[in-house]
């Protein structure tokens, strides 16, 4: 399956008449994409798998429909990971390493795209968050935040008080 087959050039006819495009971009710029408005869902992703692919404590995606998304520019840097275990399939930005959609067998009308990707508005909002339980420990949970002296926008997590044992204990 290319690239083409997933990623379509052209908008279905009632799309281009009624749509208002979200786009998007990788860090270099080489691979630009967009989609119609409003995404059909938005979502915070704590699994293992895409914690590793993004590089960062959870990703954020937006979910397109496949027929509601296209590669503008730069299709030729796309590349694809087929990871087999799952049946997931992601593709990245060849110049740059940005991560640009994933793709799962249960929703194969559907790609997922990284929020980050776009500098506007998708017409959704993240408000799920899924796969919880297989959080890194070290993930930000919004517990309370202080400025750090002398470093103007850098702000700490205070250090978590260690509960003392009564005397006689151990």
């Amino acid at each position: 399956m290319s690239a083409s087959d997933v990623m379509p050039d052209r908008l279905p006819e009632r799309a281009k008449r009624d749509r208002v495009a979200a786009e998007g971009a990788c860090a270099c710029g080489a691979v630009r994409l967009e989609i119609v408005t409003p995404a059909v869902w938005a979502w915070h992703d704590h699994s293992a798998a895409s914690r590793k692919a993004q590089g960062c404590a959870y990703a954020t995606y937006v979910g397109s429909w496949k027929s509601k998304f296209r590669i503008v520019s730069g299709e030729a840097h796309v590349t694809r990971y087929h990871d087999a275990e799952q049946g997931a399939v992601r593709s990245f930005c060849a110049r740059c390493g940005t991560p640009l959609t994933y793709e799962r067998p249960r929703a194969p009308q559907m790609v997922n795209i990284p929020r980050a990707l776009f500098s506007g508005r998708t017409g959704r909002e993240p408000r799920y968050h899924m796969y919880l339980s297989e959080a890194a420990d070290w993930t930000y949970l919004g517990e309370p935040l202080a400025p750090l002296k002398d470093y103007p926008g850098v702000m700490r997590e205070r250090p978590r008080k260690k509960k003392q044992r009564p005397e006689g204990m151990f």
